[in-house]
């Protein structure tokens, strides 16, 4: 499969080869530190530039000036745990952006984005099989996956050993083998085999087991945020280097990838019954790999195959549901399916066997905590858009699901959703909002005041305040449940249910993004807006990360982990690059947090870190080489 060999460069920087079948597929060194930011707005606008693009900050002004004397006393007062008011700052935010237009540097990815959805065409690139279009799809891809493991190898799942070479190991994943999917060569092997590396790690004594979980980021992502990251275009395939997780070698390390299909698309359930209604659905699962490509990078013989239209074999996408189920419970199921088999069937999550075993489980997410991939961290329910249940069954609180006998519920969750306020919700069946009152459409009211009033196991909760650092609250916080032994609740976010878009440059200048009209026709969408305060008072995914590894560890010397950058999937379906990249980054920024703490906490001996997607989404990039900032 893969060997690496390290070297010492002559300035003493680590780096190593990548090998597969005696070729190098790639060489990755270690990044160095980010420079030119010193001052306070680190911690506001450039604060989740931790993975070390190199960038520089825009030219200052007088106003500019004012405002960082006024964040730089905010953050002080924050920093000793008193209030401050964010109105001043708030009230100056127009002046500052109108100052800035005149005086900020050029800001490469989101001119680029600017201008493609304008004029609905780039030569640099597109999203979705139309090449005279810059945005002909919107949904995700049956592209191949990679995924990078730390602390062990993945031998046992690829290769000789992949399920694609075995017809009785894909009638055992679909209920039969899928037309064009077998492959006597393959190399890659199932997502389902993403649950089996983590059940093997733990059976093999591994106490500490994190899994990242890009949404949405395949090659072709991870190989733009990797190309505006290193300043250059340094690979066109394998592995790549770039990133943090590209580049980290100080544990054994491998590279791989994976089919994402599901067992079937189409399949009707009813919400309130909990049950399935037609197993089977309309559409079944499969991979050809003539057709789509041997290899994450491949470009596909028929361009509409990775969406479900090809004219040989319309093999069905997955969803974020059915391959977060994949990823944690071992099964393909139906898209939309929380730990539910194709049939209608509950189904356990690893992280809740390990539970009874002794771990701590965690749940981190940029997005809704009870969005598709948190949820299948833990919860059971037949469809994916039932959040409130779902919520319930990650607390611990009875559910729809377990109606009598609640799941003793995770140790840390953290996420967003705050703010998202719903008067109906149809999706969520006939038991959401019963006192027809607006409420949070992820937590109910009462809901949360039934944590808050938890004797057994008890929570410590944080949730957005005004005029409160989100980053400062959330750690003390932290500090709390570690010391006093409880369970730690974080519930952060802006409108819409999500963390503040980073975008490429580390800032949150968002752009023009794309959507859906009606007719299903891609259609300009407004950018993001975002206030000091919404920066201000919510924390990065690299604090969550911190968070939950400060009280897992604190609560067992065993722990499982989620670490969840969902909005690299709401980017790509925004088909808006500057928010995809700087989602990468803001999820490498984390990932960089987790290897830190493993060396300053007992070292890799007896810890695994995997970094993966769930789907991918139809990004292609003609020339990668526009993502690199001109010479200054």
């Amino acid at each position: 499969m893969r060997t690496a060999a390290r070297r010492r460069t002559m300035d003493g920087t680590a780096q190593h080869a990548t090998f597969r079948n005696g070729m190098q597929v790639g060489r990755v060194s270690q990044c160095d530190n980010l420079v030119g930011v010193v001052d306070t707005r680190q911690a506001v606008e450039w604060r989740t530039n931790r993975q070390c693009p190199k960038l520089r900050p825009p030219r200052r002004n007088s106003v500019e000036a004012q405002v960082d004397i006024l964040k730089r006393r905010q953050l002080e007062h924050q920093m000793s745990g008193r209030k401050t008011i964010l109105a001043t700052l708030a009230g100056l935010t127009t002046l500052l952006t109108h100052e800035m237009a005149s005086t900020a540097e050029v800001d490469l990815v989101r001119d680029l984005q600017t201008r493609a959805i304008e004029s609905g065409k780039a030569d640099w690139g597109h999203w979705g099989s139309h090449t005279g279009k810059y945005s002909s799809w919107i949904n995700h891809s049956n592209r191949l996956i990679p995924i990078y493991s730390f602390g062990m190898g993945m031998e046992s799942v690829s290769g000789e050993n992949s399920s694609y070479r075995s017809v009785e190991k894909l009638k055992q994943l679909f209920g039969k083998v899928p037309t064009g999917t077998i492959n006597p060569e393959a190399d890659y092997f199932d997502q389902t085999d993403v649950y089996s590396l983590q059940k093997a790690a733990a059976a093999s004594g591994k106490k500490r087991i994190i899994l990242f979980v890009f949404d949405g980021m395949d090659w072709q992502t991870t190989w733009a945020a990797a190309t505006y990251n290193a300043g250059a275009v340094k690979y066109r395939s394998g592995r790549g280097t770039g990133l943090n997780f590209q580049d980290y070698d100080s544990t054994e390390t491998d590279f791989g990838f994976f089919v994402t299909t599901p067992h079937n698309d189409g399949t009707k359930i009813d919400v309130n019954s909990q049950t399935v209604t037609n197993p089977g659905g309309n559409k079944p699962g499969g991979y050809s790999p003539r057709i789509g490509g041997e290899f994450p990078w491949s470009e596909p013989l028929d361009p509409l195959y990775p969406i479900g239209m090809g004219r040989e074999f319309p093999h069905a996408y997955t969803d974020s549901a059915s391959s977060a189920t994949s990823l944690c419970s071992g099964i393909k199921t139906y898209n939309a399916s929380i730990n539910i088999d194709h049939l209608g069937r509950q189904v356990e999550p690893l992280p809740r066997q390990l539970q009874r075993e002794g771990f701590a489980i965690g749940v981190v997410t940029s997005v809704p905590i009870s969005h598709a991939t948190p949820a299948c961290a833990y919860a059971n329910n037949v469809h994916r858009s039932d959040y409130q249940d779902i919520t319930r069954d990650i607390l611990g609180l009875k559910s729809i699901s377990h109606p009598d006998q609640p799941l003793p519920g995770v140790d840390v969750l953290l996420g967003a959703g705050w703010g998202e306020d719903r008067l109906k919700d149809s999706a969520q069946g006939a038991n959401f909002n019963p006192a027809g009152k607006e409420e949070n459409r992820y937590i109910a009211d009462a809901d949360l005041s039934a944590v808050r009033a938890t004797k057994d196991r008890p929570w410590t909760t944080v949730l957005r305040e005004s005029g409160m650092s989100g980053s400062a609250t959330l750690k003390a916080s932290a500090h709390q449940a570690a010391t006093q032994g409880t369970r730690l609740f974080g519930y952060f976010g802006v409108k819409k249910g999500h963390l503040p878009f980073q975008t490429a440059d580390g800032r949150f200048n968002t752009t023009v993004s794309t959507g859906a009209s009606l007719a299903n026709v891609t259609v300009p969408v407004a950018a993001e807006q975002y206030s000091t305060a919404d920066i201000a008072e919510n924390p990065t995914l690299s604090d969550m990360a911190s968070a939950a590894l400060t009280v897992l560890s604190a609560r067992s010397d065993r722990f499982w982990l989620l670490v969840e950058a969902g909005d690299v999937d709401w980017a790509n379906h925004s088909n808006n690059l500057d928010n995809s990249i700087g989602a990468v980054l803001s999820g490498d920024a984390a990932f960089k947090t987790v290897t830190d703490w493993v060396e300053a906490n007992g070292g890799w001996s007896d810890t695994v870190v995997l970094v993966t997607a769930d789907h991918g989404h139809y990004l292609v990039l003609d020339k990668p080489e526009a993502l690199v900032p001109a010479e200054q």
